[in-house]
C-alpha cells in the first residue's frame, strides 16, 4: 500500500487527481451534435411563440375576430410549436456516436 502511493506521489499527482481528469471527460450526458439539435429545436418554438404574437387593436373596445383568429395564429403556430418539441425530444432521444467527445459512456 505505501509501495503504491510513493510511486503516485512521485509521479506529481495524487489518486484523487488522476481519477478526477477521468470523470471529466463524462460530465456531459448529450454529445455536441444533440446539444446543436435541441437549439435548433428550440429556435423552431421560439418562431412558434413570435407567430403567435399580436392581434392587438389601436382602439381597445373593438374586436376584429380577422385579426385574433387568423390562419397563422390558430394553425401555423401551434403546428410549428409541435414541431419545435418533436425535435427536442429526437434531441433527447438521439444517441451520441462513439468517438464524440462529451457522451455518457465512460472513455479510458
Amino acid at each position: 500500500m505505501a509501495n503504491t502511493t510513493d510511486r503516485i506521489h512521485k509521479k506529481g499527482g495524487s489518486a484523487s487527481q488522476k481519477s478526477l481528469s477521468t470523470s471529466q471527460r463524462t460530465l456531459f450526458l448529450f454529445g455536441r451534435e444533440n446539444f446543436i439539435i435541441m437549439l435548433a429545436g428550440l429556435a423552431v418554438l421560439v418562431i412558434g411563440y413570435l407567430l403567435m404574437v399580436g392581434g392587438g387593436s389601436p382602439d381597445p373596445t373593438k374586436f376584429d375576430a380577422k385579426e385574433v383568429y387568423s390562419f397563422r395564429r390558430i394553425t401555423l403556430a401551434p403546428i410549428v410549436l409541435v414541431l419545435g418539441l418533436l425535435i427536442e425530444i429526437y434531441a433527447i432521444m438521439k444517441k451520441p456516436r462513439q468517438g464524440e467527445p462529451g457522451e455518457g459512456s465512460q472513455q479510458q
